[in-house]
């Protein structure tokens, strides 16, 4: 195996594993110990395992379910459109199936698998034992299930959405009034959360949970790929959550956001969603490369060459991904000066894409390539998503666009980016990485079968929608006329999408045919150089024998012996001598080891609690309104009883010895916990929706030329100004409890809190008595509804904030929160910060903006 040309230098902090392995009396027993830890439930309680492995497992197989249901719908798509005039299915049929095929395809395989595919391979890419929230990771994925299962099953009772991926009001808001278009806005919703919550899982995973010595210039590039992707996830998802909100409360209590007779406008709803939508086509691509970038170093054999470009060049698409979502509305009336703004950005963005692909080429002339079925779907997704390329510079110039815009071209130039781009290295990701799931391996031969149809239905079905495109051909549409010209094209598309079909039907095959005689593949089968390919053959429920300590960017190749010592447990944690599940946390930079993490076993809470959440979307897509307060509470029970019994546990002792001398806290709060992360990127993520939300108030401002309008009351000043105050203090008091606590003085601790409440409800009271004692009307104007949306969304957050400092209550009482086991108290007080920029910048907006507007 090629080491790199530079070896890394090993920093004084170093440490070398055991010089002699402990006798195999001990080792046999600490394996007992840990495989009693991380045994995996058997029977029906299978299904409250939360490990990576079974949790990532499930998200893989279902977000592949949900594809192959994707494609079904294509192909009756394409049936449809295979001859002129057909009517194979009617227009409403056709409008229900594009618009599940795209949103199945984007919501419901797209961004789940990469999610998938990272909660299953990046703690032992990591050397980790799990990720620090399995509970998160088992909550997002019965969440995922759910609300697809109800999005995709509202087909079969003619009930399916039928406004297109992208939803554009007015159409889908005045024109479509069945309930198809609430369980689009309202099963997507939910699956966006979970989306967010997975988020979260892998921002903390590869910051905190490193195995010493990985510093943060050794991460694996797929660590960073992910990493970069999930923070995408955390700006880009909650803008369109804001959209869903604004559409749903038009939809279901006639609020005109994007009723123009009432000041509203559909243009924003484009602006929140194309926030989203062209950064997601990133939050595909980038994961699909991650998996790119791991499977071209193990056939060259050699280490990546430009790391730190590639790293840049992953960090630059994802920040550029954010100033093109105008690149989707070039036909929508926008000043001149914008359209070349975003129409550079959109050509900008083609380079630091070009950088990463240059660096694959680089790797595989610099190394000795080695023929395999994996580098062959990864070479065929490269050819295809560079064609993809080209024509996406294409319309990004504003003249193509305005003439392909609303074309087949624009579905070829789609398909071509995204399935080159994503699908081509998904199905080489599950040729590669295939042998950590039991052990054996996938068919060559059945491989390059299913490749070959594949690339071949790929390009016979898309590559004609090109002309017909620039013959005139408009995107959805259920049938055209048989004098158009477009016959021969649309037949040849039919017969492209079948062998395609065909294709992913030996794949399928080959993945679910059973293997009872096949014997079980090597250890580290492909000769690869990172530590996911530690596993044993078939892998072991704890992941990672011992934690080891990390000299290089591909252990495998630069430590000597490094399998050997990890398996003879001369490492960190080789055993779990109080049967607790365990792995290490280290720092953000130089992954130093800062604590022994216990993450909670399995359980059905995540379940339930998924459950429950899921029920308040179902019963309010129907108006089922009591069912939908007691499924929420339900949810929120289950949610408090969740962090009671597994979160901020209290332990035993205050050390633990891993191993090789070194001795961690077993609890830490602030910012050496995790926890304390955790809560600081979800309220990113949620004043970043909030940001949606008052990017829509400043949006109508610019659209009108009397916002407010004249002569609307407005919610006045006082009663706005009294909920700032109010609600300052209460922050206050929270921060001030947190003191008390700190300095185990409880009934200071008790009496901040219980002031901080009364303050806030009453500051909530105040915050709603402004539009409503001033008689705002939200069915009205636009004006009085955006007011109101505002309002109501700080005071959701208020009641939040109510709860989590009766929680903190209720813990100090109990005993689990005390001087110096004290994360919740600070968590909550992390929270509250976020609350008062809330409530602060709601009242700026609602009270001082009318003022000088």
């Amino acid at each position: 195996m090629k080491e790199s040309e530079k070896p890394f230098e090993k920093s004084p902090r170093d440490v070398e594993p055991l010089a002699e392995a402990p006798p195999l009396e001990v080792q046999r027993a600490q394996e007992e110990r840990l495989l009693k830890a991380w045994k995996t439930p058997q029977g029906w309680r299978y299904w409250s395992a939360v490990n990576n492995s079974e949790v990532g497992m499930w998200y893989t197989g279902a977000a592949f379910a949900f594809f192959l249901f994707g494609g079904i719908l294509a192909l009756l798509m394409r049936t449809q459109l295979a001859v002129p005039e057909n009517d194979f299915v009617s227009a409403d049929t056709y409008n229900q199936l594009f618009t599940l095929h795209g949103s199945v395809m984007m919501f419901l395989f797209a961004v789940p698998l990469f999610e998938a595919f990272a909660i299953f391979v990046l703690p032992e890419m990591l050397g980790a034992r799990d990720l620090p929230f399995p509970r998160l990771s088992a909550y997002g994925f019965w969440s995922f299930v759910l609300g697809g299962v109800f999005v995709c099953g509202s087909i079969f009772f003619n009930a399916a959405p039928q406004g297109g991926w992208f939803m554009y009001p007015p159409l889908a808001t005045q024109y479509q009034p069945g309930i198809g278009n609430d369980i689009w806005l309202l099963g997507l919703s939910f699956i966006e959360l979970a989306s967010i919550a997975a988020a979260v899982e892998i921002i903390v995973g590869v910051l905190k949970t490193r195995p010493p010595g990985m510093r943060i210039n050794l991460i694996p590039l797929y660590g960073w790929y992910i990493l970069v992707v999930a923070v995408m996830v955390l700006f880009a998802f909650p803008p369109l959550i804001a959209g869903d909100i604004l559409f749903e409360l038009e939809r279901m209590l006639d609020w005109p956001f994007f009723d123009v007779a009432r000041g509203g406008d559909p243009v924003l709803w484009q602006h929140l969603f194309w926030i989203f939508g062209h950064p997601e086509v990133y939050i595909i691509f980038l994961p699909s490369i991650a998996l790119v970038a791991m499977i071209v170093p193990t056939f060259a054999r050699t280490p990546m060459v430009g790391y730190s470009w590639i790293v840049l060049a992953a960090v630059g698409t994802g920040f550029l991904s954010f100033g093109l979502w105008v690149h989707h509305m070039f036909t929508t009336g926008l000043p001149g000066v914008s359209l070349g703004f975003f129409s550079a950005a959109s050509v900008a963005v083609a380079i630091p894409t070009g950088v990463q692909i240059f660096c694959f080429i680089a790797t595989l002339l610099a190394g000795r390539v080695v023929r395999s079925t994996p580098m062959l779907f990864v070479l065929g997704g490269l050819v295809i998503f560079v064609l993809g390329g080209l024509t996406g510079v294409m319309v990004a110039l504003v003249p193509f666009n305005m003439q392909a815009h609303d074309s087949y071209f624009i579905v070829a130039h789609l398909h071509y980016v995204l399935i080159g781009g994503a699908v081509f290295p998904v199905l080489a990701a599950f040729y590669y990485f295939f042998p950590r799931v039991n052990g054996k391996k996938l068919s060559d031969r059945l491989g390059k079968v299913a490749f070959w149809l594949i690339f071949t239905g790929f390009n016979v079905t898309f590559f004609p929608m090109h002309l017909s495109g620039l013959q005139g051909l408009p995107r959805r549409i259920f049938t055209y006329p048989a004098d158009a010209g477009f016959d021969g094209l649309n037949l040849i598309s039919t017969v492209g999408a079948f062998i395609l079909a065909a294709g992913v039907a030996v794949f399928a095959w080959d993945v679910i045919r059973p293997r009872k005689k096949q014997p079980y593949a090597e250890r580290n089968p492909w000769g690869a150089g990172t530590l996911e390919w530690l596993t044993q053959m078939p892998g072991k429920p704890w992941g990672t024998r011992s934690i080891p300590e990390i000299d290089g960017r591909y252990p495998l190749w630069d430590q000597p012996n490094l399998m050997r010592d990890v398996d003879e447990g001369r490492f960190y944690l080789p055993d779990a001598e109080e049967g607790k599940r365990e792995t290490i946390i280290s720092t953000t930079i130089d992954a130093q080891p800062s604590q022994c993490l216990r993450v909670p076993g399995p359980t059905f809470l995540a379940f339930f609690a998924a459950m429950f959440t899921g029920g308040v979307f179902i019963f309010a897509t129907f108006h089922w309104w009591w069912p939908t307060v007691i499924s929420g509470l339900l949810a929120l029970g289950t949610i408090l009883l969740w962090l009671w019994t597994g979160t901020a546990i209290i332990p035993e002792k205050g050390e633990k010895d891993v191993g090789l001398g070194l001795t961690l806290p077993l609890y830490a709060s602030g910012s050496k916990s995790v926890g304390w992360w955790a809560m600081l990127i979800t309220m990113v993520g949620d004043m970043t929706a909030y940001a949606g939300l008052v990017f829509g108030y400043f949006f109508y401002w610019t659209v009108h030329e009397d916002f407010p309008p004249d002569p609307s009351p407005g919610p006045g000043l006082f009663w706005p100004l009294v909920a700032g105050v109010l609600l300052l203090s209460a922050w206050l008091l929270t921060v001030w409890a947190r003191y008390w606590n700190r300095r185990d003085r409880a009934g200071g601790f008790y009496g901040a809190l219980v002031t901080a409440i009364a303050l806030a409800l009453a500051g909530g009271l105040a915050l709603f008595a402004g539009p409503w004692l001033t008689g705002l009307d939200p069915t009205r104007h636009v004006y009085p509804a955006i007011v109101w949306v505002l309002v109501l969304w700080t005071l959701v957050h208020v009641a939040i904030g109510v709860i989590m400092q009766l929680y903190c209550m209720a813990r100090r009482w109990a005993g689990k929160l005390s001087a110096r086991h004290d994360i919740d108290i600070i968590n909550v007080r992390l929270y509250w910060h976020f609350m008062a920029i809330t409530a602060l910048v709601t009242i700026a907006v609602i009270a001082g903006f009318p003022l000088i507007a």
